[in-house]
C-alpha cells in the first residue's frame, strides 16, 4: 500500500468508528443497555455499555475486504469469522441478561478453535520449539486467556481502547519493516482508527463502554493478529505489546488462586481499577497506561528490528514493573496553594 492509503485506511477507520460509536450510544441510551454502578464498580453513574455493536463489525468489514485495496493481504479466513460471529453474540446476550461463566467459556473455546484451523497451514507459533499439536493446542490456550484478560481489564476509562490502538499501530510498524505478506500494516492500522475512534467516546469521564460484546471479540481478533506475528518470527513482539495486560491478570489470577478465590467471578483487583480505588483519577490511569504502551511498542518494534529480542524482554519487564508500581500507591496529595503568597523579600 502507498503511504496516502494507509493514510485514508486509519482515517476512514476511524471517522466510521467514531460515528457510529455515537450511533450506537444514542440506541443503548434509548434501550436502556447500561453498566450500571455495583460494588466491584469504579463508577459512580450508570454508563451506556455496547460499542462494540459498531467497533467489531468496522473492523471485521475492514479486513474482510482488505484485498481490494491491499494485494499483500489476504482474505479474513472464514473460520475467523464465524468464530468472531459466536463470541459476538455469546457476548451481546451476556451483556442484556447475564450468562453463567461455563457456557461463555465454552463457546470462546469452540471461536478459538476455529481461530486454530486459519493459523494451521502458518509456520509453528513457538518456533518450532514444540510438536505441531502441542504447538497449536498452547496458542489456542494462550489464545483463549488473551480474549478474556483483554474482556478483564476494560474496567476503567480508555484502558482497552489504548492497548488496542498502540497494538495496532505497533503491528503496523513491524509488518511495513518487516515486509509481510498477509498480515500487513493494514489490519494494525484498521485496528488502531476503530480503536481511536471508540476512545474518542471512551476517554475520561467515558460516554460508552465496549461492554462484553466489544471487548471479547476483539480481544479475540487482536489474539489473531499476535499469534499471525509470532508465527511470522515475531513471537517477542507478540509478548511485549501486550505486556501490562498479560503480566497484570496473570498475577491477578494468581494472587486470586492463592486466597482460593472464585477465579471466574467478576471482581475488580486488576491494576487499573485497584488504582482508582486508591485515588488516582481515570484520566491519570489511563494516561499513565497510554505512555507505558507506546513505551512497550517501540521496544518491540526495536525487538524485531535490531533482533535483540532479550533487550526487548527486559525493557518491557522494566516498563511493566514501574507502571505497575506507580498504580499501586495513592497518589501524592497536592499541596494547597496559599491565597495570596507572593515571593519572599
Amino acid at each position: 500500500m502507498t503511504v496516502t492509503a494507509m493514510a485514508l485506511l486509519f482515517a476512514g477507520s476511524f471517522l466510521a468508528s467514531l460515528l457510529l460509536c455515537g450511533l450506537a450510544r444514542r440506541l443503548l441510551l434509548r434501550f436502556q443497555v447500561m453498566d450500571r454502578p455495583v460494588e466491584r464498580s469504579v463508577h459512580a453513574v450508570p454508563i451506556p455499555r455496547g460499542a462494540g455493536l459498531a467497533v467489531v463489525p468496522i473492523l471485521t468489514l475492514l479486513w474482510l475486504f482488505l484485498p481490494a485495496i491491499d494485494p499483500a493481504a489476504k482474505p479474513l479466513p472464514w473460520p475467523l469469522l464465524i468464530g468472531t460471529l459466536l463470541v459476538g453474540i455469546t457476548s451481546w446476550i451476556d451483556d442484556l441478561r447475564g450468562l453463567p461463566p461455563l457456557p461463555r467459556l465454552g463457546v470462546q473455546a469452540v471461536a478459538v478453535i476455529l481461530g486454530l484451523l486459519a493459523l494451521a497451514d502458518l509456520p509453528p507459533l513457538f518456533q518450532g520449539w514444540l510438536p505441531r499439536p502441542l504447538d497449536l493446542a498452547l496458542g489456542g490456550l494462550l489464545w483463549l486467556w488473551f480474549l478474556n484478560l483483554f474482556n478483564f481489564m476494560d474496567g476503567s476509562d480508555a484502558v482497552a481502547g489504548g492497548q488496542a490502538l498502540t497494538i495496532g499501530l505497533g503491528l503496523a510498524a513491524i509488518a511495513i519493516d518487516h515486509h509481510w505478506v498477509g498480515l500487513t500494516a493494514a489490519q494494525g492500522l484498521a485496528l488502531a482508527g476503530v480503536a481511536l475512534g471508540f476512545l474518542a467516546w471512551n476517554k475520561p469521564p467515558a460516554k460508552i463502554f465496549l461492554g462484553d460484546v466489544g471487548s471479547i471479540p476483539l480481544g479475540y481478533l487482536i489474539g489473531w493478529l499476535l499469534l499471525w506475528a509470532a508465527s511470522q518470527g515475531a513471537w517477542a513482539a507478540a509478548l511485549i505489546l501486550p505486556a501490562w495486560f498479560l503480566a497484570d491478570t496473570t498475577l491477578t489470577l494468581i494472587r486470586r488462586a492463592w486466597r482460593r478465590a472464585p477465579l471466574l467471578e467478576a471482581h475488580a483487583e486488576h491494576s487499573n481499577s485497584a488504582a482508582i480505588r486508591l485515588g488516582h483519577s481515570h484520566a491519570r490511569v489511563a494516561g499513565l497506561a497510554l505512555i507505558a504502551n507506546i513505551a512497550l511498542a517501540l521496544l518491540a518494534l526495536g525487538a524485531e528490528r535490531d533482533q535483540q529480542e532479550l533487550i526487548g524482554l527486559v525493557g518491557a519487564a522494566a516498563t511493566v514493573w514501574l507502571l505497575l508500581r506507580k498504580l499501586k500507591y495513592p497518589p501524592k496529595p497536592q499541596a494547597p496553594e496559599t491565597e495570596g503568597a507572593g515571593p519572599e523579600d
